[in-house]
C-alpha cells in the first residue's frame, strides 16, 4: 500500500463553512466522513496529499470571468477546513486554480516521487474538480479510487451520473466503508 495516496480536493472553508463564498451542504454532510477516511489512511502510513483552490487577490483570473469570486488567497477562504488536520512535516498541501488537481501543479511530480499508482480522492465537487481530477489521473495511468460518500455537490443526481460515469470509463468507486476493508487486507487495486 506504500504506493498509495489519499487526495483530499477543495475541502477549503469556502466550500464547507455556511459562511463561505460558495457553500453548500453537502459539504458539511460529507466533511466528518473525510475525516474518518483521512484518519484511517494515516493509520496505514498513505500519503496525504491536500488540493487546495486558491486564487490570487487582485490578479486577473480567467477562471473567475464566469463565476462568483472564491478561494481568494488572504480571505480565508481558501484554507483548509480546520477539521482536516493537516500534518506540515508528512502532507503536502498543493495549491491549484483549474478543477484539476494535476493541471499546471506539481501533482504529477510529487506522486512519482513517492513511487504512487493508486490515488484515493475525496471532496468536492464531483462534477467540477473531482471528476477533472479523476480524468487526469486515469490519462497519467494512475488508478483513481473515488469513495462515494465522501464526495458531494450540489445535486445528488448530478453527483450519481458522474459516479457512475467514473466507475465505468476512468476508475473504482468504493465506500468508505468498502475501503477500509481494502486498506486492513493491505488490497488497493
Amino acid at each position: 500500500m506504500n504506493n498509495t495516496a489519499l487526495i483530499i480536493v477543495d475541502m477549503v472553508k469556502d466550500f464547507t463553512d455556511p459562511e463561505g463564498l460558495v457553500f453548500y451542504p453537502q459539504n458539511l454532510e460529507i466533511l466528518p466522513k473525510i475525516k474518518k477516511v483521512l484518519d484511517e489512511c494515516r493509520k496505514h502510513n498513505l500519503l496525504v496529499i491536500f488540493l487546495r483552490h486558491s486564487n490570487r487577490k487582485d490578479k486577473f483570473d480567467k477562471n473567475l470571468v464566469n463565476m462568483r469570486p472564491n478561494c481568494i488567497e488572504g480571505t480565508g477562504g481558501d484554507e483548509i477546513d480546520p477539521m482536516l488536520t493537516v500534518d506540515p512535516v508528512k502532507d503536502y498541501v498543493i495549491k491549484k486554480r483549474r478543477y484539476s488537481g494535476f493541471f499546471a501543479t506539481d501533482l504529477d511530480m510529487v506522486l512519482r516521487e513517492n513511487k504512487i499508482q493508486n490515488v484515493i480522492i475525496v471532496g468536492t465537487k464531483t462534477n467540477c474538480c473531482i471528476r477533472a481530477t479523476v480524468t487526469d489521473a486515469y490519462y497519467l495511468d494512475y488508478t483513481p479510487i473515488v469513495v462515494s460518500d465522501c464526495v458531494a455537490t450540489n445535486d445528488e443526481t448530478v453527483n450519481q451520473v458522474h459516479l457512475t460515469d467514473i466507475k465505468k470509463y476512468l476508475g473504482k468507486v468504493v465506500t468508505s466503508q468498502e475501503l477500509f476493508d481494502l486498506l486492513d487486507k493491505g488490497e488497493m487495486v
